[in-house]
């Protein structure tokens, strides 16, 4: 046998003996990766001398020829070197590791109960309807619309989209003036990025709001300005005092407040729009989901050369799916597709296809009304809890979405506490103040406000979490 390699505790035949026994068709190859993934381990150090190839064929079992080739391909490659009459010798230029994957996506935290909102029930999402809409597309599919795409998007796809989106939300949709994005980041980018081209420099943005739209904005070069909010909408007066054309606005159910524009606002912020040659951006991000009456329209449908209307399947099928569109004024579509086009050149065409026959085929309308049943019975349950374990707490917002503010009575507070005390029971919660662009002091007494999502509980788990919580803060 073979003695160990100098500077290794292993030797060669015993890293390379598993692959040995590889498939004859497959050895050749199998012998190169076990070597290859040895020395980059560190298994078989820099400056080690492997066997001759008539020595490590014997040891191994197969033909030195086999064990040649094998050394002259990872010779060629740079790990290992070798002279004429000097042997063979794992090279001193290998300084990979074993590369490792991680996960960064965010996750539920692990705890008993997780409020914290925005997320939907992933496990209303309809597979079954999904996998035949999958198996109709592969088989359906022309072979050329697996090339590249156009970068607004599959023209089928874009045309279900204009039907659904006039139906269910009121736009004026154009196919010729939708892009499919993925998801409503994308969008943001990519109005971001040709509004920079354009010389804007700031956009304003509802306070509170989404964190979100102020760091994608800075992303793409864009300084947002804080526009204060009251029980209609967003304050157009402070709008006009700020100086900004482009305002970023949740008009359906806006997050986090959950108040729902006045039709009043709605004129009012088209008049501004109007008067400053400005443009609004629409995020209707759950504007499909309303519990007490049919869904307010979008704000797109008054004027569509002054809004850009963007929305996606995050909140009613899955984030993980990465599908959004933006519908744009016709002044703007050519310069947000050749964007799009220089980021992505397109979404990916089976995506397209596949979701464009699962709204065709009214799929999606099916889903939506069993999340509609299901998300109105848990606000129900929560607000019910809320009720029970926290005797006075005031729910604002309209019934829609998945998330409601709760303002708990001050007794509770103050909210620092509220918000370990909730934690160390295993229970998340997100206060509003997380949500505002602008600092607001209070007098530490009380003010414990909560932007709590229930979509992703089930009524039990809802039961569960407020009563554990309540358990918690009043111990």
């Amino acid at each position: 046998m073979t003695s160990s390699p100098t500077g290794s505790g292993t030797a060669a035949w015993e890293v390379l003996l598993p692959a040995a026994s590889a498939p004859a068709r497959s050895r050749g190859r199998a012998l190169r990766t076990a070597l290859r993934e040895a020395v980059r381990s560190g298994r078989l150090t820099a400056g080690t001398r492997l066997p001759s190839s008539r020595d490590l064929a014997a040891d191994l079992g197969v033909s030195r020829g086999l064990v040649t080739e094998t050394y002259e391909q990872l010779t060629a490659e740079g790990y290992l070197r070798s002279g004429r009459g000097a042997g063979t010798w794992v090279s001193e230029a290998v300084r990979a590791a074993r590369p490792r994957a991680h996960d960064l996506a965010p996750r539920s935290p692990g705890t008993r109960a997780d409020f914290l909102p925005g997320s939907p029930d992933l496990s209303l999402f309809p597979r079954a309807a999904w996998a035949a809409a999958q198996r109709g597309v592969l088989a359906e599919l022309a072979h050329q619309e697996l090339g590249y795409p156009d970068p607004r998007g599959l023209p089928r796809l874009r045309t279900a989209l204009a039907d659904l989106l006039t139906r269910r939300r009121g736009v004026v949709a154009d196919p010729e003036r939708i892009v499919v994005v993925s998801g409503v980041t994308q969008a943001t980018a990519l109005l971001g990025f040709v509004l920079r081209a354009r010389g804007v420099r700031a956009v304003g943005v509802e306070d509170p709001g989404s964190p979100q739209h102020a760091e994608l904005y800075a992303a793409a070069g864009v300084s947002t300005v804080p526009i204060p909010l009251d029980d209609e909408g967003l304050a157009v007066g402070a709008l006009y005092g700020s100086g900004v054309r482009a305002v970023v606005a949740t008009p359906a159910h806006q997050f986090p407040t959950g108040v729902a524009y006045s039709a009043r606002r709605r004129a009012e912020l088209l008049d501004w729009a109007r008067s400053v040659d400005g443009l609004v951006l629409e995020d209707d991000y759950d504007g499909d989901f309303r519990y007490d009456r049919a869904p307010v329209g979008a704000l797109q449908g008054l004027d569509p050369e002054h809004v850009a209307y963007t929305g996606s399947v995050s909140k009613s099928l899955a984030p993980g799916l990465r599908l959004g569109w933006l519908l744009v004024p016709d002044s703007l579509v050519e310069e947000v597709v050749a964007r799009k086009r220089t980021l992505d050149l397109g979404h990916p065409s089976l995506d397209q296809a596949l979701f464009a026959r699962f709204v065709e085929r009214g799929d999606h309308d099916r889903h939506l009304r069993r999340c509609q049943r299901a998300y109105r019975e848990r606000r129900d349950a929560l607000v019910a809890a809320l009720e029970e374990h926290f005797p006075g707490t005031e729910v604002t917002g309209i019934a829609a979405g998945l998330h409601v503010i709760a303002a708990l009575p001050e007794r509770y507070g103050p909210q620092e506490r509220f918000l370990a005390e909730a934690a160390a029971a295993g229970v998340a919660v997100r206060p509003l103040s997380d949500c505002a662009h602008t600092r607001v002091e209070t007098d530490g007494k009380g003010d414990v406000r909560l932007v709590l999502g229930y979509a992703q509980l089930s009524p039990a788990r809802i039961r569960d979490g407020v009563r554990a919580m309540a358990e918690a803060v009043t111990t």
